[in-house]
């Protein structure tokens, strides 16, 4: 089997953190997004991959593909590179990898990360992964049949047709036969609001007799802004707490409480502090003097004297409070 990871998305929603990062490449409990992502889905889904192709824009850089390709190999894969120069779409960003389309292929976008085990029937033409969601209109959905086959495809329904968005994890047993359709779209110029969907590939392979079946993932997190990714990084804490070394013996923690889950990586200081639940501390990282819970702070970052919740610094961030002496009578809320 092959895998596809389109990731060449300029991640708008997550700025000013994408400005300097690729939004896959964003960390979530110590790890980037597409990285827990791939590990994931090989780790849940029992299948031998030979080849895993990561499209991105050119704009990445050596570094970043050298660290895709080394992800990959990792897993016993080899890593492949693929260039989007154009933000045109699902199916034109898929099509980039066109070298990779070929027999069983998995197609994950990394836009988010989920709480699954995949199980392929490789005797199904194609499985589309699915969530409920309580308000369907700002989805695409599937509608199933009576023997719960994918009988259509909607975008964003402005009346009830199906609770089950597209989560955008896809399976298909004939990558050659998907790799065609994709190229029809592009032929023909068909798209929809200027772009080249996946959708429109998968809506005509369904009237041409491809039987789609959908299965649902246990939970879908989004890492598409900011109060979404520190949730995300909640989320994967708690469910990694137990299968990962979340907190480095090379971290230093002097006179301070850790509550887990929280991540520290090599390198973090922490110095009469209180951090946690759900902290993730990247390289680097030294705290001091501060109360951090649910919030990211990446590499290389300085704080003190600080009270953060529900936040995420950058790089080689400083943050410092201004220390303060009081004395507060009772009853008082400052």
């Amino acid at each position: 089997m092959n895998i596809i990871i389109p990731m060449a998305g300029m991640g708008k929603r997550m700025r000013p953190h994408t400005l300097t990062t690729a939004k896959p490449l964003l960390p979530i409990a110590g790890k980037p997004i597409v990285q827990r992502l791939v590990e994931d889905i090989l780790a849940t889904c029992n299948e031998k991959v030979e080849e895993i192709a990561f499209v991105i824009a050119p704009s990445f850089g050596k570094d970043v593909e050298a660290h895709l390709c080394s992800v990959a190999e990792a897993l016993g894969a080899k890593g492949k590179i693929c260039y989007q120069e154009q933000a045109l779409g699902t199916a034109h960003a898929i099509l980039c990898a066109k070298e990779t389309l070929s027999g069983n292929v998995f197609i994950a976008f990394a836009d988010t990360l989920f709480n699954a085990k995949f199980s392929i029937d490789k005797n199904k033409d194609a499985i589309v992964w699915t969530q409920k969601v309580e308000d369907p209109r700002a989805y695409g959905v599937v509608k199933l049949s009576a023997n719960n086959e994918i009988e259509a495809f909607v975008e964003k329904p402005a009346e009830f047709v199906s609770d089950l968005a597209i989560i955008g994890v896809y399976y298909f047993r004939d990558g050659d036969h998907l790799k065609k359709e994709l190229q029809r779209l592009i032929d023909n110029d068909i798209k929809l609001k200027g772009e080249y969907q996946i959708t429109d590939a998968m809506e005509h392979m369904l009237k041409n007799g491809v039987k789609f079946y959908t299965d649902q993932v246990q939970e879908w997190f989004d890492c598409g802004y900011k109060d979404a990714a520190v949730y995300t990084n909640k989320r994967i804490l708690e469910i990694k707490q137990n299968s990962e070394q979340l907190v480095s013996q090379k971290a230093t923690i002097e006179h301070s409480v850790i509550i887990a889950p929280c991540f520290l990586a090599d390198g973090v200081v922490v110095k009469n502090s209180v951090i946690g639940p759900h902290v993730s501390l990247e390289k680097g990282a030294a705290i001091e003097n501060s109360r951090i819970t649910n919030s990211i702070i990446q590499s290389d970052s300085i704080v003190k004297n600080a009270v953060i919740d529900n936040s995420i610094l950058g790089k080689s961030v400083t943050y410092t409070d201004k220390p303060s002496e009081l004395s507060i009578g009772d009853f008082s809320q400052i």
